[in-house]
């Protein structure tokens, strides 16, 4: 049976190196989580009329985001590149940095109590907010039938 073996950047404590040390978060500020994609969060809501989505995305554009329904399936996806160059004649310097960000949520509509041909999404102060409508339930009133005796 094998023991749990507690590991940092991948490598276990107990066989780690100088150079994972030396290279460690404390010289070079490295931190292996930023390494990991993230997705923003999300918050979904219920009323008597509508569920809203609010998805936390600070640092964006409105142009950044796309939202669709395709076959009851709501999607909320963004992609944003950033690139800056730096140069510096006198050093003979360039340098070019440049990043890239993306997600995409997926929330499946049930389409019988959701009006998918109404959504409405704005982008204020950060936060993506998705107002999904509700289907209004109109019951039909059952009238008396008379059945007549043949």
């Amino acid at each position: 049976m094998r023991t749990l073996v507690k590991a940092q950047c991948g490598v276990p404590v107990s066989n780690r190196f100088f150079f994972d040390d030396f290279f460690g978060k404390d010289v070079f500020d490295f931190n292996p989580n930023q390494l990991v994609k993230s997705t923003p969060s999300v918050n979904v809501k219920e009323n008597e009329n509508e569920f809203t989505i609010e998805v936390a995305a600070p640092g964006l554009q409105k142009e950044d985001f796309n939202v669709s329904v395709d076959d009851n399936v709501l999607s909320i996806s963004s992609e944003k590149k950033t690139e800056t160059t730096e140069n510096n004649e006198q050093t003979k310097f360039t340098r070019k940095e440049f990043s890239y960000h993306s997600f995409k949520r997926s929330f499946t509509l049930n389409e019988e109590s959701v009006d998918a041909e109404n959504i409405i999404a704005k982008y204020e102060n950060g936060i993506l907010n998705v107002q999904i409508p509700k289907k209004i339930k109109t019951e039909e009133v059952k009238k008396a039938k008379t059945i007549s005796i043949l």
